[in-house]
């Protein structure tokens, strides 16, 4: 069996279905998203419902799926990027939505690789990393400025290689790999950029053009919204 695992899809729906197919991922193989699979694209929802439905499909918890545990428990308030998410559910149950990320893992520790979201300390086992810096949650990321001089990518010291997403680190929609233990995967694909994905157990990398600036569109129309409101 192969595992197809893809940095953040941010509601990109179309190019996560053209992903799948570009891999030649079955319905016995696995498909892992790295986490951030809503907010900020168009179709957070259906992507959602994709990663629900099909079977050997899982989601590793990500800081947009975090944020919105903590908008639901009253804790934070909505950013722009999930207010439009719950606009998108359009009557479906978005207290039953935020159950199942409150679920989602916050790591995969596989045969193959570390699966991640967002970043590792250096030093630490992945079963004793802090929920923070495995989310790279605002938090998390400033703690680890704060102790270490150099991004952890550079740091990782782990037996096993690890694969992660939460930025497009090359900023030009590339993933990037470093002595083949680090797999950075996210490269920006609600901003007009590429949705990217490995296969496992061959760590093939694999890429489809985003159709648009979906992120980009979705906060103009944010703004005409709330101006026709005032």
């Amino acid at each position: 069996m192969r595992k197809l695992v893809i940095g953040d899809i941010h509601g990109c729906y179309n190019e996560l279905l053209q992903l799948v197919e570009k891999a030649g991922i079955n319905e016995d193989d696995e498909i892992i998203a790295l986490g951030d699979i809503v907010d900020k694209g168009p179709d957070s929802l259906r992507v959602f419902d994709f990663f629900r439905c099909r079977r050997n499909a899982q989601v590793i918890k990500g800081n947009h799926e975090h944020k919105h545990t903590l908008i639901h428990e009253g804790i934070i308030r909505p950013s722009p990027a999930q207010q439009i998410t719950a606009r998108q559910f359009d009557g479906a149950d978005y207290g039953e939505f935020v159950d199942i990320l409150r679920g989602f893992p916050n790591y995969l520790d596989t045969a193959e690789a570390l699966l991640i979201h967002g970043a590792f300390e250096p030093g630490r086992h992945i079963s004793l990393q802090k929920k923070e810096v495995l989310l790279a949650t605002r938090r998390g990321e400033a703690y680890l400025r704060k102790l270490y001089p150099k991004p952890w990518y550079d740091l990782y010291d782990g037996e096993k290689p690890i694969i992660a997403a939460h930025r497009d680190y090359s900023r030009e929609g590339e993933p990037i790999i470093i002595d083949n233990q680090v797999f950075l995967l996210d490269t920006g694909c609600c901003y007009g950029k590429r949705l990217s994905g490995i296969i496992l157990p061959d760590f093939d990398i694999i890429s489809i053009k985003s159709h648009k600036n979906y992120w980009s569109i979705a906060k103009q129309q944010y703004q005409m919204d709330r101006k026709k409101l005032v």
